[in-house]
This record gives C-alpha cells, structure tokens and sequence, in this order.
C-alpha cells in the first residue's frame, strides 16, 4: 500500500453537509436585518403586555412579559448561529443550499428542473445592501432560498442559474 492514498470514508446522507463542496456563506449583515425583524416584533408585544399589566396589574401578563424577553433574548443567539448556518454551493449540474440548526437542511435544485428565479430585497434588506435569491421548480415543496446576498452577487446567480437552466433544458 505504499504511495496509495488512505480511502476517504463515504459521505453519510445524513450528513447534509458534505465537505467535498465549496460552501459560500451569505453576509453577516443578514444578522442585523434579522435581529432589527426580531426588536420590532418584541417591542409590539412588550408594549401590548405592559400596558395590560399596567393597567390590570394581573401576575399572568408580568410573568408573559417576562416569558417574552426570554424568548426574544434565546431568538437573538439563535439569529446569529442560523446565519452563520446558511450557505450555498454551485456545482456543475445543480445548486445545494443548506440551512438550518436543530433541523439541517440541504436542498438540492437541478439546473434543469428551474422554471424561474426571482431576485427580491425588502426594505431592511435594501438598508443593508442585501437581497435574496429565490429558485422556482415545477415542485413547491423544492422552492429553495438564499437570503443575504450582496445585489451583485444576487444577480450574478440569478443570471448564472438562469443560464444554466436554459442549457440544461434544452436536452429535455
């Protein structure tokens, strides 16, 4: 066995993210646009609870209140770790996007099998200068996603993905 190489044991398919690919990850900044989502939606509800408390001063509403900034404390951590999470990699015949903490998940999206691709940024994305690359196939439940993209690299994919797409087509 001399000058042989070691065998590589095999990738697990239930290992969804498989080191044999070059992962590119999205931006940081998607952090901040998350974290801003999460504070607006906590100051609804601190504002609604407190109010009730202040005025009914029922036990119930302080320990929801309470109840409330904890989660929205434990969202925050988690917000940072599911970014840090999403990636995705280009291979020749298809796009893998993979996401997820508790529940990995790794979509697989064949070249051939989109119909569209949409480019969208919301109003927090665009404060950031981020957009999302939405994937469209014939099946719903295979719609795949990359938030956090650059405008440029946003649609750099979208035009590469598109093209792909049509050179694969053509064989069906």
């Amino acid at each position: 066995m001399t000058g042989a190489e070691p065998a590589q044991p095999p990738v697990s398919a239930l290992e969804p993210w498989p080191d044999t690919v070059r992962w590119q990850p999205i931006s940081r900044d998607l952090i901040w646009v998350e974290l801003l989502r999460l504070a607006i939606v906590l100051a609804v509800l601190l504002l609604g609870l407190g109010v009730g408390w202040a005025f009914s001063g029922h036990w119930l509403l302080g320990a929801a209140l309470g109840a409330v900034l904890l989660a929205g404390l434990w969202r925050a951590v988690t917000i940072v770790r599911a970014v840090h999470a999403w990636g995705y990699a280009e291979r020749e015949h298809d796009l893998l996007v993979r996401h997820g903490l508790l529940v990995r998940r790794l979509s697989i999206v064949p070249y051939a099998r989109m119909q569209f691709v949409d480019v969208s940024a919301g109003p927090l994305e665009r404060a950031f200068g981020l957009a999302t690359v939405q994937l469209h196939t014939a099946a719903a439940a295979s719609d795949a996603r990359v938030p956090g993209l650059r405008p440029a690299e946003a649609a750099r994919l979208r035009d590469r993905l598109t093209a792909l797409g049509e050179d694969r087509a053509e064989g069906l």
